[in-house]
Parts: C-alpha cells; sequence; structure tokens
C-alpha cells in the first residue's frame, strides 16, 4: 500500500493505493485561506496539520488494515508559499501564500539587488515566489525576521511535522528564487539578497530521493510498522522471495519483516545537497516520495528550467 498526501489551497487530499496503483480510498479535508489585507493570501499551518491528521484519521478508521500496510507516503502540495520557523519549529506567523501578491516593489528591489538573479535561478522576480516575501518580511515584520531560524514551503512543513525533518525537493526549491538550478543547489547570492542564509535554508533532496521516516507516535497512531517493530513470530521460516525488493530504504536488519510482509514506511537518510549526477530539471508541479522498494532509474541531465508561474498544485 501507498498513501499520497496533496496539501492544495482548497483542501488537502489523502489518496490510499495499493501495489497496482488502484485506488482503494481518498479523502478530502476542506481549507480555508484568509485575506486579512487586499492582495493578501494566508493559511494557517496548523490547519494543513489539523486536515492531515484528520485525513488519515478517515482511511484508519475506514480501511485500517489498508493502510497499515503502508509501504511508502509521498506528498504534494501548493508551491512558492512561506512557513516560518522559529528555533522551536513552530510557525512565527501564518504562511504567505503563493496566489499572495503584497511583494510587488519586493521583485523590483531584488532583480536590481542581484541583476543575474533570473541566469541564476531560471526564473523572473514575482511576487508570488518565495524570495521576495521575505523581502517584504524584513521590511514590514522586522521582529519576526529577526527570530527566523528556518524557511519551509506548505509540503516541507507536513514533512517536518509527519517526520520531524527539515529537509525541500529540488522542485519545490526551484520556485523559491534561491536555487542555483544549475547547481542544484542553494545560492548564496540570491539569498544574501533577501538577508539570509545557508542556516535558514532546509537540505536539498531530488523528488524521488527518501526523505524522511514516520514518527513512531504516528506510526502507533495509524498501526504502521516502524523500523524497529518486530516481525511476526512465523512457526516456518518463509522461503525466500526472489522478487523481495532490495532497496536500501528497506530495513536489513536481523529484526525487519520478511519480504512478504510490508516494510515500514520509512527512509534512509537524505542524500548530499550537491548530487553527483543532475537529473532532470525542477519542474513546476511538485511531488516528493519518501521511499519506495523500487526507485526509478536515474533521469537523463537537463539544462536550466524554463520560467514557472507560481499555481497551486
Amino acid at each position: 500500500m501507498f498513501l499520497g498526501l496533496d496539501l492544495g489551497t482548497s483542501g488537502l487530499k489523502a489518496l490510499l493505493v495499493d501495489g497496482e496503483q488502484r485506488t482503494i480510498a481518498t479523502t478530502t479535508i476542506p481549507l480555508t485561506v484568509q485575506r486579512p489585507n487586499p492582495g493578501w493570501s494566508e493559511q494557517d499551518p496548523a490547519a494543513w496539520w489539523d486536515a492531515c491528521l484528520a485525513a488519515i484519521d478517515t482511511l484508519h478508521r475506514d480501511h485500517p488494515k489498508e493502510l497499515a500496510a503502508t509501504q511508502a507516503i509521498g506528498l504534494a502540495g501548493q508551491m512558492h508559499g512561506a512557513v516560518l520557523l522559529a528555533a522551536d519549529g513552530h510557525p512565527l506567523r501564518s504562511a504567505i501564500l503563493w496566489n499572495d501578491t503584497r511583494a510587488q516593489a519586493e521583485c523590483a528591489a531584488l532583480e536590481a539587488a542581484l541583476p543575474n538573479l533570473r541566469q541564476i535561478t531560471g526564473n523572473i522576480a514575482m511576487p508570488g515566489f518565495t524570495a521576495p516575501k521575505l523581502l517584504w518580511l524584513r521590511t514590514h515584520e522586522p521582529d519576526l525576521f529577526a527570530r527566523l531560524h528556518t524557511v519551509l514551503l506548505p509540503k516541507a512543513y507536513l514533512r517536518h511535522r509527519l517526520a520531524g525533518e527539515l529537509i525541500e525537493d529540488m522542485s519545490d526549491a526551484a520556485g523559491t528564487l534561491w536555487l542555483d538550478t544549475g547547481a542544484r543547489d542553494w545560492s548564496d547570492a540570491a539569498l544574501a539578497a533577501t538577508g539570509l542564509a545557508r542556516r535558514h535554508m532546509p537540505a536539498l533532496v531530488e523528488g524521488n530521493a527518501p526523505a524522511g521516516t514516520l514518527k513512531r507516535d504516528l506510526a502507533a497512531r495509524w498501526n504502521m510498522k516502524t523500523p524497529s517493530s518486530p516481525a511476526a513470530p512465523e512457526t516456518t521460516p518463509p522461503a525466500p522471495s526472489a522478487s523481495a525488493p532490495s532497496d536500501s530504504a528497506t530495513p536489513s536488519s536481523p529484526s525487519a519483516p520478511p519480504a512478504s510482509s510490508s516494510p515500514p514506511p520509512q527512509a534512509s537518510a537524505p542524500g548530499p545537497k550537491k548530487p553527483s549526477t543532475p537529473s532532470a530539471t525542477p519542474s513546476p508541479t511538485s511531488g516528493t516520495r519518501w521511499a519506495s522498494p523500487s526507485p526509478p532509474p536515474p533521469r537523463s541531465p537537463g539544462g536550466p528550467p524554463s520560467p514557472t508561474t507560481p499555481k497551486p498544485s
């Protein structure tokens, strides 16, 4: 079984599919947008987390056996939004969303401060992107800006709550105006132009790379296996399976479940920030797979992406 979570602007959707990609169940928890001023668009990250719990709880209630067999969790979601975390990991304010237009002036200021921004990031500065929002914050909410510890995008915030990790994939990162798309790494120059540094950024992984392990308390809540869960007792040891997955994300310790059992929804540690073999260019839609029993082969290298327009998933 595989669980997909899509954090949209109007709702959080959860999808449970089997190994043949047949839909077992789906549910959507609606979300609302707050518009405290003209052109502003915000959401409370706590509402995303409540919706995530409610969606998976619903699947657990209606399909407990299938959900318990989950092998991997995939994340997708709205891009470009700024989730601003304090040192304790809690949001400093409501998230500023992809369709917020308050940072018009900051876009011009950013391109003036860094004339080669478009060459570095592959994008034109637009108010929907993340970097101009941080320039706005530095000017209009300087006390909050001074307390800023980490900037995440919406889907990465869900991963943070599910797995305790601060990780971003290349696709979402390409929509921030901080990613050097040629190097597939954060741009120090673009970060400095908004008063930030690498310490404010999450780690980077490719979109098909493992990126976290579900927290044990959440795994227990939904009766999912964790890496430390002992295998069910067997009266007769099962015969080796020629088709058993051999991916590194599957536990290989003696206490791991046999090949015929469902592996836990986990992943190995994220890879380096600068992969030695670039894969395809970041796309304007975003999704991160946490683990896979059979990862796809590497994609062919690509050049800098075309400009992306802020949009939801």
